[in-house]
This record gives C-alpha cells, sequence and structure tokens, in this order.
C-alpha cells in the first residue's frame, strides 16, 4: 500500500509518497482502509523540526483519520468489518488524566500516523464516528475537535450563558465556535479578515474583532462583556498574544493553552501579578483522551453539527495541502481524501 513518510526537519517538500508493506492484525488489531485525513498546525511544526516529540527517522504523518474496517484480529470486541472509525490522538490515553506514559505515543510524531491508504491500529486506539458525518468530516475531529472539547466543558467547566474568546478562524477555533453555538455559549472571535468574520457570525458568533484595525482586542473584549471579561480563552498564538488573553479573561477565569502558532517563547510577557490578582489560570491543553472523543462524538450526534472543511485535496496532492496549511488562509479544516 502508499503512504507518506517524513523526517522531522526536512520541510514540505521532505514530504514522499513510498510503498509500504503491512501486517495482517494482530489479536486486538484492527486494519482500517483509511479514507480521509486532517491536517494540524502540528504537522506543519514536525515537518519544520519544531514539535515537542519526535523521532529521528521517517514516520507517516498525521495523527487525524477516518476510515472502515477491513479486517480484525480475533480477540477483537470493539469492532468488526465494515464498521466506519476513526484514529484517537493517544492511542493510549483512553480515559482520565493525562500521563507522561498515555500520551508518549501519538500518532504522527515518533510513531505512524494516519497519511496511508491503510493502517494497523489497536482497537483501543479506535473511536466509532457519528453516523450523520462523512469520512471527510469525521477526519477533522480526533485534534481539533477533542481539543475545543476538552477546552470548553472539560477544563474550561463551561455552562450554558457562559462566553468564550476565539482566537482566529483555524480548525480548533472553528470547532470551538460551533461546539459553543449548541451549547448555548457566547463566543466571541478575532481575525485579521472581515469576511472570515462575517463567516464567523454566520455560525453563531455573538460578536467579532478585527485585530488588525484594533490591535487592543483586549479593550474591545472589556467593552462586549461590561468590563468583566470572558470565562475563557482559547490561546492558539502564543507569543504576542497571551498577555491580552490574560487581560481579556474574568477575574477567576481560565486562559486554555492549545497552541503557538505565533511561537512558544512567551519570555517577559508573562506577567505573574496579572494571574494571582485576578485569580485567573492557565491551563495547557494536550488534546484528550478517547473517552473525550467518544463524549464528543455523542454530542455531534444529538446536535447534527458538521464541522467545516475548508478545501479536500486528493491523496497525491498531499503536498499542497501542507501548503495551503501553511498560508494560513483557511476557515476551518484542510482536509486530504484518499477514498471517495
Amino acid at each position: 500500500m502508499q503512504a507518506y513518510q517524513i523526517k522531522a526537519g526536512q520541510q514540505i517538500a521532505g514530504l514522499e509518497l513510498v510503498q509500504r508493506t503491512i501486517s495482517a492484525p494482530d489479536a486486538r488489531e484492527v486494519h482500517v482502509r483509511v479514507h480521509a485525513i486532517s491536517l494540524n498546525y502540528r504537522d506543519l511544526m514536525i515537518a519544520d523540526g519544531k514539535y515537542l516529540s519526535t523521532g529521528d527517522v521517517p514516520v507517516v504523518p498525521c495523527s487525524d483519520g477516518a476510515g472502515e474496517v477491513i479486517a480484525v484480529g480475533a480477540q477483537v470486541t470493539r469492532f468488526r468489518v465494515g464498521d466506519r472509525v476513526a484514529a484517537s490522538f493517544f492511542p493510549d490515553w483512553v480515559y482520565g488524566a493525562p500521563t507522561a506514559q498515555n500520551t508518549a505515543g501519538a500518532l504522527g510524531a515518533a510513531v505512524d500516523g494516519m497519511l496511508a491508504e491503510e493502517v494497523v491500529l489497536h482497537e483501543d486506539a479506535l473511536v466509532t464516528i457519528p453516523s450523520h458525518l462523512s469520512y471527510v468530516e469525521a477526519a477533522t475531529i480526533p485534534c481539533a475537535g477533542v481539543t475545543a472539547w476538552n477546552s470548553l466543558f472539560v477544563e474550561g467547566r463551561l455552562r450554558a450563558g457562559d462566553s468564550v474568546l476565539l482566537l482566529g478562524t483555524g480548525g480548533v477555533s472553528i470547532w470551538a465556535l460551533q461546539l459553543a453555538k449548541a451549547a448555548g455559549l457566547r463566543a466571541i472571535i478575532t481575525s485579521s479578515s472581515d469576511e472570515k468574520l462575517e463567516r464567523a457570525r454566520g455560525l453563531g458568533a455573538a460578536a467579532t474583532i478585527n485585530y488588525k484595525t484594533t490591535p487592543e482586542w483586549q479593550d474591545e473584549v472589556l467593552r462586549l462583556t461590561e468590563g468583566r471579561g470572558v470565562d475563557l480563552v482559547l490561546e492558539v498564538g502564543g507569543q504576542g498574544t497571551l498577555t491580552r488573553s490574560i487581560a481579556s479573561t474574568r477575574m477567576g477565569g481560565t486562559v486554555a493553552i492549545i497552541g503557538g502558532v505565533s511561537g512558544f517563547g512567551f519570555g517577559g510577557e508573562l506577567s505573574p501579578f496579572a494571574l494571582i490578582g485576578g485569580a485567573k489560570r492557565l491551563s495547557g491543553i494536550f488534546v484528550g483522551s478517547r473517552s473525550m472523543f467518544e463524549d464528543l462524538n455523542r454530542f455531534l450526534s444529538v446536535a447534527e453539527i458538521h464541522p467545516i472543511v475548508d478545501r479536500v485535496f486528493l491523496f497525491e496532492q498531499a503536498r499542497d495541502a501542507y501548503t495551503h496549511l501553511e498560508k494560513a488562509a483557511h476557515f476551518g479544516k484542510v482536509v486530504i481524501e484518499v477514498v471517495k
């Protein structure tokens, strides 16, 4: 079967299509024909050699994929041939709190991921995808969808009527906007594009801020919340935005750190006094467990949410998909389709 592989630090040009053999599933393994894969900013970081944990040999990249079960091991009980499934970002983190052990094997970094025609995974690493979603839509859930769910409802503990600030219109932020709308949250979202902000309003954003025309956007957040601040900020930027995110948060509120699109060098911009004086907390979000994924899927099924897909590329266009994501002009998720 065909698969892509890349060695960390080789850039997008290092992504190559190769022939690989695939073994029959062991007793508790499941053989999946992959239909679609979605990209995350993490995949660009791995290509650039800037991710937290990578190996020294080429790996199949990408954590997010959905497909059809085509064979199961003799002791598999959770799935059968024909089931529609998606892979969990952390195959070993099934439930409970994250540990160094259960988060060590994230797909597509130090171990092979989903950018292949077929994969074999342990049955505990898979979930059944909602029946109302296509494979392309389901492929967007494992990282961005679960991260948004964890940020809003697990770590953030938000309830209907609470408020959230979303930075930008990438995969996690748009997922969070859709979940927030369905859960009765008040969402404020930022972007440098008025066109994207108009689309966000169509998805249910209560208020929008163009951070190019309003560089001190934290002041606008406070104005929109009558000086109180939001209950939660989804911080995807990092360097240059964290101070403003903290200032946008209410006393006792939370800043969920979910990414570092502008870099992780916070340096002197993080003031402990801003946290102490406001009784605010920073919460690092490392995607989430399989049980969170399953909770999210139940919510999606009840609310009949369809994720926003920016663009779908063919399998042989994987490099083009990476380049499109790198340009940061997308709204929602970028997907590579393997099988229609």
